[in-house]
Order: C-alpha cells, then structure tokens, then sequence
C-alpha cells in the first residue's frame, strides 16, 4: 500500500470548490455487531485512531473544502447525534432523522432538504467508508464531463488468492489478494444540484436514477488514483485489516 492514510491529498487549485456534503449513516450495521449493539456504523472506531468512521470523513471533507455537512441518521440516531453535538468538528453538522427506512436513494433525497446552498453541487458518501484522496479532483471531473452525477469507482482486492494457469492446465503461479478485475461503486458521489429533484422518495437510487442518468449519458464514473487508499468498513474483519493497513502505512512497511 502506498497511501498515507493520515495525510490529506494535494490540493488541485483548479478544481471548482464544492462546500457541502451529505453523510448517509441511517445503516443498521448487523454485519459488524457487537460493534453495532449499542451505537451506529458510523461511530465503530478504526482500531489505532481513537477515531470513528465519520470523524476521519469529516475530517477529511472539510480539508477538502468542505463547510457543511447535512447528516442522515437512523439506527441509534441518538447516539450519533449525541457524538456530533459534543465533539470539536472543523465544519457545521446538521442532522436529519429517518423516521422510517426510505433507502438509499430516498435517505439521500431527504438529507439534501438540509444542506443550505441548494443551488450548488454536492458530495454524498455512504457512512462506512474510510479513504482519502483529492475530491477536488473528482469535482473537476465531475464539471468537465458536465455530468449530472458523478460516483467513485474502486477496484478492490478480491479476499482469496488466485491461481494463474496457461492455456493447457499447467500451473504457474499463486496471487495473493488480487486486484479485482472489475470496478465497483465506491460509495462516494459528486452531484450537480438538479440531481436532487430526480431522487425516488422512498427506494434505491441504483436502481431507478442511475439507470436512468445512464441511458442519458448524464452519469460519469471517476476512477479513484492508483495507490490509492479506500475500504468500506462492512465486518470486524475490515476493522482488523484496516488496522493492520493503517499500522503498515506508519510504520513504512507498505
């Protein structure tokens, strides 16, 4: 691994500035309980940072340029909103509450109600994700392509080894944890303001807008730089790998 996890990304002075962002952390979590039973997703600590998951977001968000933040909370609402009220954050925290699941694509719709310069363009990123590199970047991709949503796309390393064979059956090598061959959505978004209006209310915006933005060559997918460092944090095994990632980077064994 070659990021610095610690260390935010060069600035790209060109890039046009996005100053909001939305936050989803309304999951229940089950795949990483105990962790979960008694605070949501986004409040598990990253083992060694003392840090929760959206601490290191926010952190990040608001070197990023960032000033305001509308986050959308479910599970244990409480709890998280407690976190926000009490701790020092560097950017301005608004909270909203879904009173009942409405999806991805709908818990987005509604958090957006909240950010407070609707007629400019946003950043949204799904609670459990820890990464860095230059959103300045992404947004100016974003704006080049004069797209209407832009997602991150990540090639993660598969979780088994692979075995490389010639065209005959032999045997010639072992790979441990490649890198897939396939991109994902990363969970981390760009969208210009007249996405909002074409959120489901209620549903998964995967299924409905992106198709739909798709078809109209209005969706881009922006590649996230090589080396660079991204994991969503779904299991205590991401937890413990992140872990081990974060004390390889500082101890410069990666």
């Amino acid at each position: 691994m070659t990021a610095d996890l610690t260390q935010p990304p060069a600035a790209n002075p060109g890039s046009p500035t996005v100053t909001q962002a939305v936050i989803l952390a309304g999951g229940q979590g089950s795949r990483l309980r105990p962790y979960t039973d008694d605070r949501p997703k986004p409040l598990v600590e990253i083992p060694g940072t003392g840090t929760p998951i959206i601490g290191h977001q926010i952190a990040w968000l608001a070197e990023e340029g960032v000033t305001d933040v509308a986050v959308s909370c479910g599970h244990l609402a409480e709890v998280l909103q407690d976190w926000l009220e009490q701790a020092e954050l560097p950017v301005n925290v608004t909270t909203v509450v879904e009173t009942e699941p409405l999806g991805r694509g709908g818990g987005l719709k509604y958090a957006a109600k909240a950010l407070p310069r609707p007629d400019e363009p946003w950043y949204a990123t799904n609670g459990d994700i820890w990464t860095r590199f230059s959103l300045r970047d992404m947004a100016a991709f974003h704006h080049e392509r004069a797209a209407l949503a832009t997602l991150a796309l990540a090639r993660p390393r598969i979780p088994w080894g692979a075995v490389e064979t010639d065209r005959f059956g032999n045997v010639l090598d072992f790979v441990e944890a490649p890198p897939s061959p396939f991109l994902i959505n990363a969970g981390l978004y760009v969208f210009s303001p007249g996405f909002t209006a074409l959120l489901p209310d209620v549903g998964d915006h995967e299924r409905t807008t992106f198709p739909q933005l798709a078809r109209e060559r209005r969706l881009a997918g922006y590649q996230l730089p090589q080396g660079c460092y991204w994991r969503a944090i779904d299991t205590a095994k991401d937890l413990t790998e992140a872990a081990r990632e974060l004390a390889s980077v500082r101890s410069g064994t990666s």
